[in-house]
């Protein structure tokens, strides 16, 4: 019996359009709630958000079965780290700061095994061989695994042409808000310069073999990255969804 079908993965080589959202609150109850929304994917968000290896495991197991496919941010592209969280069920993973076509081909390393790769087979432990009730997953594991990296800097976005011909990279994301604090407009994703490379990345990254991924919270801005060539939109973040809803259901009794 091989490793299970990464759906996410096969979505995003089908060319299909995959829609997501942040889950940060770092809590399986929430994402359990959040993927009674049928969301294609949900970011169990590692580095703004506090998680830890158990957190991110019990969000994967609520997530066993739903619509709605886990995407794991780890907070760094570490190869121990990496390890563990593919142990512990993990299919698709999220890096951020990836600047160099040489980063990008050390983290495909790092989530394959031999002889592809670097990652340690103690699969008879791990939750993802289902404890060694899956007995091909070594076997197969390395190709259902979904490789995400976040392009979000300067240097990134002048390399992204030599990251983009990294075999085994499934999808590029674009970070709009570290990307414009890096050109120099801190907290203005929307202002022209910015948006300019937003789109030319954007662009590229659809024109090659790789899926091509960006967050937006806005519903036109969201659109226009659409047509700009994003396949794996994020439309969502949990949190703020919750504090602006709060907020306003307060601000209807205030006034």
């Amino acid at each position: 019996m091989p490793a299970p079908e990464n759906t996410f993965k096969s979505a995003l080589k089908r060319g299909e359009m995959q829609y997501g959202c942040w889950a940060g609150f770092a809590d399986p109850y929430a994402t359990e709630i959040l993927a009674t929304a049928n969301f294609d994917w949900l970011v169990i968000d590692g580095e703004h958000a506090p998680n830890d290896l158990r957190s991110i495991m019990h969000q994967l197991q609520v997530l066993d079965g739903k619509h709605s496919e886990a995407v794991v941010r780890l907070p760094i592209g570490n190869e121990w780290l990496i390890k563990q969280v593919l142990d512990v069920g993990a299919q698709t993973l999220l890096i951020p700061m990836v600047e160099t076509a040489e980063q990008a081909r050390d983290l495909v390393r790092a989530c394959r095994y031999p002889p592809e790769g670097i990652r340690g087979s103690g699969a008879a432990l791990a939750r993802a061989s289902r404890f060694s009730d899956i007995p091909d997953y070594i076997q197969t594991a390395n190709e259902q695994i979904c490789l995400l990296l976040q392009v979000e800097t300067r240097k990134g976005v002048e390399n992204l042409e030599a990251i983009l011909e990294v075999e085994g990279v499934d999808g590029v994301f674009i970070g709009p808000s570290d990307l414009a604090a890096d050109l120099g407009h801190p907290g203005q994703s929307g202002h022209d310069t910015v948006r300019e490379v937003i789109r030319t990345g954007l662009a590229k990254i659809a024109a090659s073999d790789k899926a091509a991924g960006i967050l937006a919270v806005d519903q036109t801005v969201a659109t226009e990255y659409r047509d700009w060539g994003a396949q794996f939109l994020a439309v969502g973040i949990d949190v703020v969804m919750l504090a602006s809803a709060a907020r306003a259901t307060m601000a209807k009794w205030k006034g």
